[in-house]
């Protein structure tokens, strides 16, 4: 590839806090790829906003396949400078009772396969002037709860890879990073007025935007920090306890 823009791969950066961080970069002047599962329509419609885009579609349940679509990448974009791994899961399962599937596939795509992934670019992508590994993780980091106890176990485990992946994978002028946003989105079975509750669960008591989280993927893209660090963007909330998820803390609230 000759674009002399620098380029990014976006896992699930067709929808939500992937598309926000797709447009961010889009509008610096990067060339965007955009990663989807199965929003494809999604896809082609943001690619179709962007300055340079294209899409690519690949199930991160299949790790080989997640691999060879790194390995493929970086045999043909001459400066891809960064990779941020946003696709996740996001499905509940109780801390007394492990759901063996759930836990599963959530590993899988949340930690395993975006593992791999940072792997091999780190192994094979060229950026000249150094290339940068972005891993979504969550605030649930520092201030973790029972609920959905398979999507918090994956974060955790992808959040462990990253002091590593900068000590033993990446170059002098290479960066790992993990990006740990806070209540973000409206999810899992959330209402309207349930996310205006509970999004401001956190020190400032105000909501935290996806933009905040595109830009601070785009200020770590350019490599300011010490490789290995964690990037919290949740307006306070991870150094507060929670003994639950603020989705059932705001029901509880409302029930009160």
């Amino acid at each position: 590839m000759t674009d002399p823009r620098p380029a990014v791969l976006v896992t699930g950066g067709a929808r939500r806090i992937g598309a926000a961080i797709a447009r961010r970069f889009g509008a610096a002047g990067w060339h965007v790829v955009i990663h989807y599962g199965s929003s494809r329509s999604d896809a082609e419609r943001l690619a179709e906003t962007l300055p340079s885009a294209e899409c690519l579609q690949c199930d991160l349940a299949d790790g080989d396949a997640a691999v060879a679509m790194v390995e493929t990448l970086a045999q043909r974009l001459g400066d891809w400078r960064a990779l941020v791994n946003c696709a996740a899961i996001f499905d509940p399962d109780r801390v007394t009772a492990l759901d063996p599937e759930t836990n599963a596939r959530t590993m899988q795509i949340n930690a395993r396969t975006p593992t791999r992934m940072a792997q091999a670019y780190l192994a094979g992508a060229q950026a000249p002037g150094g290339r940068r590994v972005i891993q979504l993780t969550d605030q649930k980091l520092a201030n973790p709860n029972p609920d959905f106890f398979s999507y918090t176990m994956s974060k955790h485990a992808v959040a462990a890879t990253v002091p590593m992946l900068a000590m033993g994978a990446a170059g002098a002028r290479d960066r790992v990073y993990a990006l740990a946003p806070g209540a973000i989105l409206a999810s899992h079975d959330q209402s309207e007025e349930e996310t205006e509750i509970s999004h401001r669960m956190n020190l400032l008591g105000r909501k935290t935007g996806a933009d905040e989280v595109a830009d601070a993927a785009l200020f770590l893209a350019a490599g300011h920090l010490a490789s290995g660090q964690t990037l919290y963007i949740d307006s306070g909330q991870h150094l507060l306890s929670q003994p639950r998820d603020v989705i059932y803390l705001a029901r509880a609230g409302q029930a009160a």
